[in-house]
Order: C-alpha cells, then structure tokens, then sequence
C-alpha cells in the first residue's frame, strides 16, 4: 500500500462507545397522517414544538434477496395506514466510529427509509426543502444520529428530511456479472442510486408536506459531501436539486474519486474468490452474517464508487469541466483542524527533523516547495504546518477542487466558509476525540492524544443543524450557541434564497476573486476574509491532477 493509500485508509478512525438509543414515546404528539403516492403514513405532531414528523418512511423496495445489488425499485403500494413514527433500521455496518449516536430500529439489509420534519400548516405552503446525507465513509452512518435531526432546522420554516443509503460492500460492490445482469450496464454505486430514488421520491410527494419540489437543496458532510457532489455530476440527479450545500468533501482524487469500472469489477471479482465465491448466485445466497463476517475487517475504502457509465458517465472533474453539472447555486467550506498531524507522521513524535524528512519522502524534488507553503520553524508553526498539510491532504483539497471547478464552470454563485470554532471540553474526562472527529475512550497506555487547535472534522454538524445540545460528550457554553446560531442562519438563509445573507449576520460575500477568493470564517467573531492559502491548494492541484 502506498503512503497515500496508507494516509487515506486512516480518514475516519475511530473506537465506539455509543449504543443505540431506544426510540421513547412522545408525550406532548398526536397523530397526523399524509397521503403519499404509495400509501397513507401516519406521523406526529408535536404540540410543543409545532413540528410534524414522520420517520422510517419508505422510499424503495427492501434491497434483500434478488434486489440485493440491484438498483433500488419502486415501494410497493399499501393499503390501510402505515405508522411512521420511528426510524427505520440502519445499513448493514461495522461499529466503528465513536460519535454516531443512533436512534434507529436496528440494523438490517432492508434500511431504505428516510424521515421528514415539516413546520407546514398546510400542504400549499411550497417551502424549501432540505435533504441532507449522513458521512461515514461510506461504511457507518444512519439518517436516525442525533446530529442531523431535523427539528431545529424545520422550526426555521424548512422541511427537513435525512435519507438512508447502503453501505460498504452492500452499498458499492462491483462484479461482472453484476454489471452483465443490470438494465443499465452497470455495478456498484449502489448507495448512491439510493440517495437519487429518495430525491425522486422528495420530487413526487414533498408537496404533501408542505414542501416545493422546486427548493430543493442537497447537503451533507464527508462522505455525505462527497455523496453531494455526485448528486451534482450525475445526469440522474442534477435536474432534481435547486442548490447544494457541501461540508468537508469531495469525490475528486485523492478523496473518494470513482474509479473505472473494470478496475472495480476486478477488485470484486478477486474479493469474491477471497470469499470462496464463484459466482453471483453464491453472493447472493450468502446471509447477511456470512457476508458481514467475510468483508469485515476489509479497509475503508476497497468498495469505491465507479464511473460506471450509468450513474457516473465521467469522472466528477470531466463533468464538470464539460459544464455537465447541476447548474446550482453551491455553499462549501471545511474545517481548521480536519486532520491531526499524527496522521502525517503514522502516529509519531513530531519535530522540524522529523517533519522534513516526511515532506522529503511524500514530495522528493519538491520538498522545498512544499516546505514554503507548510513551513517548519518553532514547534507552534512546525505543528501547525503539519495539521494543515495532513487537513490538505484528507479532505481540504478535494473541497477546494470542487469549488475550484463549479466556479470557472458555471455562473452560479458560490459561498465559502472556513470553520474555525474549537468544541470546548469534554464533560467526561475518560474520552478525548478520536483522529478524524470521533469520539473515544482514553488508553492510559498509549500516547497522549494532541488538543485540538481548531475546528476538527465533522465538529461543525451540530453547530450547523442547531443540534448542540443533543450532543452531550461537551460542555457547550453561551459562546458556542452563538456560533451555532451564525451557522445555521446562514445555511438556513441559503436554503431559502440560494443567499447566505440576512439580517444580523456579518456580509458573506459571493466568491468571485480569482486568485483570492473570499471566504467567510465562522468562529465566535465570523468575518469575511480574502483567501490566504491558494497557493497550497494550486501545488497540490498540480500534484493530483497528474494522477
């Protein structure tokens, strides 16, 4: 495995600790039924906060037996009233990932359903729409976390709906037979085609919920953010979103670009005979168990999405170089801390020695150059350089790609944040964040994790969606409400107007400077500022784009 390769396998680490919740009565709800074009669902009302909710709504066929690996088919009709009044059960997943704190029915194969929170008082109202996709890697992750619940953002007048997807090999598995039996001509991709039947589904009955299937925006974080900009590119999907909200991440080289087809056809063929399977019959005919246990352990990453000529024609940068794209006004941004330095150092001590000799061995001949963007000095800088190199290298730069490409290929306006709040302390002193955001356990025998500087990777979710105080591993203070309220108002704002601006809130400028473009820092004090960095995003360009 190459140091890349080796750097990307460690984009999510991170040791559980959260169990399930068990899903409580709501005292102060009522019910309240929708009809939908399947069916009539029957959700609540809560009297307290005025918000309707319907969770574990189905928005395809369970994907079990034959639809294993399928494309996802249409929900069959029902008669009588269906209860949707608790989540669905999850993905099929690993637990891997300390801060998903899940609310879900379980976990099984059969986990397409999504959940809506409406303020609507009546069906006629057309009010922008949210659909957000969780992050996870593309291996955990559940539209029930705590985190993206969509309460707060639904008190602001939007409805709000969080959509499940298949994951790891049940999500993206490729396989020539796969391909060979698929309509389309296609494998894998899967939790994407997923993503896409519930934006048809939010096109054909969001209306009924008070929502207008014309304001539709798309948002998630990671692997969520990444899952946007396919959405962007895929000529399935761009038609059916009206702006795109992208938090840390995008499907460009080296964070979770697709592959060709027959490359990861090839990797399922050779994981298949691993699995002492000789054919698709035998994947098939394997239970959830056996195919769990068989691909457990694999690492992050072995399932990758493809350019499979269906969902993805291209690559995302063809796509959008080509102007193929959804024409959508984009708001996108990353943290200051996406990434600790250990993850550049494989976990050991840093120094200018030590730091220098990394760059020599991931740069060679241009180590130099490479130390004047991210420069050694006192320990402060040298860590610093090194936290942002490793921030780069993960996630900052395929975000700054995507930014890059929407905004020399299209006349859409484009916002860009820069988060920059650190979480404060944790209440239990046993835990400490885990390497990408996480959440863990302290190992009294292990080195002595590094406080955080800035903002780590997925810390701003609750911030944005207005879920502070559902995670409560923090001591939030008054200071981190207010950004928390700075935040969501702008995405609120956005989702509204495809326009950040409001009332209140500091100017967010369009990003229209070419070589300095603007970029709105959100902290206690946000402030719009001229970018400082390109030149570290245009050396790694450069870099990647040899690949």
């Amino acid at each position: 495995m190459s140091l890349k390769n080796k750097f990307i396998g460690l984009l999510f680490v991170a040791i559980p600790f959260i169990s399930n919740a068990q899903q409580a009565v709501n005292p102060y709800a009522f019910p309240v039924q929708v009809t939908t074009t399947n069916g009539i669902i029957e959700g609540e009302f809560d009297v307290k906060t005025t918000i309707q909710s319907f969770k574990g709504i189905p928005f395809a066929q369970p994907p079990v037996g034959d639809l294993r690996w399928k494309a996802p088919q249409p929900v069959s009709n029902w008669t009588g009233v269906k209860q949707t009044k608790k989540f669905g059960p999850r993905a099929i997943q690993p637990a891997i990932f300390g801060d998903m704190g899940f609310r879900s029915d379980g976990m099984s194969e059969d986990c397409l359903y999504l959940n809506v929170w409406s303020p609507a008082k009546s069906t006629n109202e057309k009010l922008p729409v949210l659909v957000y996709f969780y992050g996870g890697g593309f291996v955990a992750g559940d539209g029930s976390e705590y985190r993206y619940d969509g309460e707060n953002m639904a008190k602001k007048g939007i409805v709000t709906l969080t959509v499940n997807y298949r994951l790891g090999i049940f999500g993206f598995f490729s396989y020539p037979q796969l391909t060979k039996e698929s309509p389309n001509h296609a494998s894998g991709n899967y939790g994407y085609l997923d993503q896409n039947a519930a934006l048809k589904w939010v096109q054909a009955n969001i209306a009924q919920f008070g929502g207008d299937p014309k304001r539709v925006t798309i948002a998630g974080e990671s692997a969520g953010s990444i899952s946007v900009s396919a959405q962007m590119a895929s000529p399935l999907s761009k038609n059916l979103i009206a702006a795109a909200i992208c938090e840390s991440g995008g499907s460009f080289f080296p964070t979770s670009a697709p592959v060709p087809l027959a490359e990861a056809e090839k990797t399922g063929l050779d994981f298949a005979q691993k699995m002492g399977a000789s054919s698709l019959k035998e994947l098939r005919a394997m239970t959830t168990l056996e195919l769990y246990q068989k691909s457990s352990g694999t690492s992050m990453g072995t399932f990758k999405t493809t350019i499979d000529g269906y969902f993805l024609p291209k690559s995302l940068t063809e796509i959008f170089e080509e102007k193929q794209q959804a024409m959508v006004p984009l708001l996108l941004g990353w943290n200051s801390e996406e990434m600790t330095y250990r993850a550049l150092t494989m976990g050991k001590d840093l120094s200018n020695e030590s730091y220098i000799q990394k760059i020599k061995e991931l740069y060679g001949d241009k180590a130099q150059e490479v130390l004047q963007l991210y420069p050694a000095g006192t320990p402060e800088v040298t860590e610093q350089s090194a936290t942002d190199l490793a921030g780069d290298r993960f996630i900052a730069y395929s975000t700054w790609k995507w930014f890059d490409l929407h905004r020399k290929n299209s006349s859409q306006n484009i916002y860009r944040y820069y988060f920059a709040h650190p979480r404060p302390e944790m209440r239990d002193k046993n835990l400490e964040a885990g390497l990408a955001g996480g959440v863990i356990k302290k190992d009294i025998n292990a080195q002595k994790a590094t406080k955080p500087k800035g903002a780590v990777h997925s810390a701003e979710i609750e911030y944005a969606m207005g879920n502070l105080a559902t995670n409560t591993d923090y001591n939030w203070t008054e200071e981190d409400y207010k950004v928390s309220e700075t935040m969501m108002n702008y995405f609120v704002n956005f989702i509204k107007s495809g326009n950040p601006n409001g009332e209140k809130l500091p100017l967010w400028p369009i990003a229209t400077d070419e070589k300095n473009p603007e970029i709105m820092v959100i902290d206690l004090d946000s402030k719009a500022i001229q970018a400082k960095n390109e030149a570290r995003y245009l050396f790694l360009d450069k870099e990647y784009t040899k690949k």
